[in-house]
């Protein structure tokens, strides 16, 4: 797994697994991303390590408290930017496929205005 961009679909991909599932394994994980088994093994193993999740003995991944914070604001970046996106006419498929891509690599400074951008317009 590349450090960085994958390891922060992973932490979402368990996040939005947990809202519909409340027990998320590593299958779960490989088939949402459409990664093999092997890989997401590699993933799970560098986000225990780095203390984002644990792994029971049953083999449910659950978020720490680090884990948790990192994907909310993963989420929540994924979230401002399709709605950006759709208010600036994407449609929401369009929206919501580059808006996987953007929250990856987008800085903090440039997500802060975008929020306070869609604050102000939703005023309006």
């Amino acid at each position: 797994m590349k450090t960085g961009e994958s390891e922060e679909m992973y932490l979402e991909t368990i996040l939005v697994l947990k809202k519909n599932n409340p027990c998320v394994h590593a299958v779960d994980v490989a088939a949402a991303l459409n990664y093999s088994r092997p890989s997401v093994s590699r993933g799970v193993n560098l986000l225990k390590t780095k203390g984002y999740i644990e792994v029971s003995e049953s083999g449910e991944i659950v978020l720490t408290e680090a884990g948790e914070k990192k994907a909310a604001d993963i989420w929540e970046r994924h979230g401002v930017i399709t709605e950006l996106l759709v208010k600036m006419g994407a449609d929401l498929p369009l929206a919501e496929e580059n808006a996987c891509r953007i929250e990856h690599v987008i800085s903090p400074q440039l997500f802060d205005v975008m929020k306070e951008y869609l604050k102000d317009s939703r005023k309006k």
